[in-house]
């Protein structure tokens, strides 16, 4: 067990916690019952600061934005291109594999007839 300090009071003192996540959470739970004051700063900041930073941060993503873009429209017409090329080689081998199905298929035929008799009469 950790020993940590207390700063929600106006005095500190020392918590032990078993646990790291109830620390955490209990940090969270801290700064968010702060006074008035500090509520109305971070609002005024945020509004004041907001229209500056958000078109800036925009101008600065917008490359970034458009570049990973042209990469995901040439992986997917490269992926087309892969899928297009296997699906060809897959047909060309099931073709194969059927002509040598027919071909075996076909073949006990042949070969009693080659042996001079009928493929009509019971062995």
């Amino acid at each position: 067990m950790k020993k940590l300090m207390d700063f929600t009071s106006s005095r500190c003192h020392h918590i032990t916690y078993s646990n790291g996540r109830r620390l955490i959470m209990g940090l969270f739970d801290s700064g968010l019952k702060g006074n008035i004051i500090s509520g109305l700063a971070i609002g005024i900041g945020a509004a004041i600061l907001g229209p500056v930073v958000i078109p800036a941060c925009a101008n600065a993503l917008k490359p970034i934005t458009k570049a990973a873009i042209k990469s995901s429209i040439l992986l997917f017409e490269k992926g087309k291109e892969t899928f297009a090329e296997v699906s060809e080689v897959v047909e060309d081998m099931v073709a194969e594999v059927k002509a040598e199905m027919a071909e075996a298929h076909a073949e006990p035929v042949s070969t009693v007839e080659a042996a001079g008799g009928t493929s009509d009469q019971p062995s």
